[in-house]
């Protein structure tokens, strides 16, 4: 099942070296459960990326 996200955009101009350059992020917009669910599978692969870098350290 796909399900459609929505964005929520923020756009930024900004001046670098000189000139002026437009900023645009987009952020899902996520239902609380969905939020969490998503931080809890960052959380574990970022685990798994520092215990691997962690062990080859030893």
């Amino acid at each position: 099942m796909v399900q459609s996200v929505t964005y929520q955009r923020e756009t930024r101009t900004v001046p670098f070296q000189g000139k002026t350059i437009v900023l645009e992020s987009l952020t899902p917009v996520l239902s609380p459960k969905e939020k969490e669910r998503r931080k809890k599978e960052i959380e574990r692969c970022l685990y798994d990326v520092f215990s691997k870098y962690r062990q080859s350290r030893r």
